[in-house]
């Protein structure tokens, strides 16, 4: 069977679809020929979103939500299927993250990104399940290599993503009977991303870690995006319950470099 990149009469909802990784997801399914929403905090960031997407040719629309706010999650929901009709794609991508030693780190920096990418990623697939095409539904969280590799600095991210995975397992026990599959993309690092200037903010930071990737170059956006594109066509009809790193092998052996750097930025910011 042939790839299916064909997402015309679709709709696709990226929730924290306004910048960066998630924005590129958008992009991709926009090219695709798909309806596009986006949301997020910023009604800024929204309305430029919508404005670039929109530029593809499609249709689009933008929506506002803290994922962190059950109800207003809800109304993103309600709001898109009144657009669009029921969600063939959801990708659910809001995020936060700063480096911060656990000793040093607050309980409200903790919570906000534990409420973030946790609890907003709960809040998110909970709120759209009524609205999923059943069957046929493609649901992707966007995750992080700190779910299932300890990194220094990042004790708040790596307890938010690793739930985040569960949750994508979990969910695609319980939906797999209504034909929705559930899958996790992991992002290595990708260039040109509100992510990797935080993790790696000088430019001989980011070099190193791309040469500490086996492929020898950062991801781009465009890398993501057709990961999510795979995973929503027909030819990943059997795939669910899958959390897939697309990070040119950098989860092999190359994320204990960024840690090293972030000691020391960290350790030059203390002295």
């Amino acid at each position: 069977m042939p790839l299916d990149i064909d997402f015309h009469d679709r709709s696709v909802l990226v929730v924290g679809g306004t910048s960066g990784i998630n924005l590129g997801i958008a992009e991709g399914f926009a090219r695709a020929g798909a309806r596009v929403g986006v949301a997020s905090r910023s009604q800024d960031k929204v309305d430029a979103a919508v404005r670039l997407l929109s530029d593809h040719g499609g249709q689009a629309i933008g929506l506002t939500a803290d994922v962190r706010e059950p109800d207003a999650v809800q109304s993103v929901m309600e709001e898109f299927h009144d657009a669009f009709g029921e969600i063939d794609v959801l990708v659910s991508g809001a995020a936060g993250n700063f480096p911060a030693p656990a000793n040093a780190l607050s309980p409200n920096g903790f919570k906000a990104v534990v409420g973030i990418d946790l609890l907003g990623t709960f809040h998110v697939l909970r709120s759209a399940y009524p609205y999923l095409v059943k069957p046929g539904a493609s649901v992707i969280n966007i995750s992080a290599p700190q779910s299932y590799q300890p990194m220094e600095f990042q004790v708040h991210v790596c307890a938010a993503k690793a739930g985040v995975d569960m949750v994508t397992r979990v969910l695609a026990m319980e939906w797999g009977s209504d034909g929705i599959r559930v899958n996790s993309i992991v992002p290595g690092p990708i260039a040109d991303t509100e992510g990797m200037q935080r993790l790696a903010p000088t430019p001989s930071m980011r070099d190193a870690v791309a040469e500490s990737v086996p492929l020898g170059r950062e991801g781009t956006k465009e890398d993501i995006a057709q990961m999510a594109l795979f995973l929503s066509s027909s030819a990943a009809s059997y795939i669910t319950g899958t959390i897939i790193p697309v990070d040119g092998g950098w989860s092999l052996a190359g994320v204990s470099s960024l840690s090293a750097m972030m000691k020391k930025q960290i350790k030059s910011a203390t002295d």
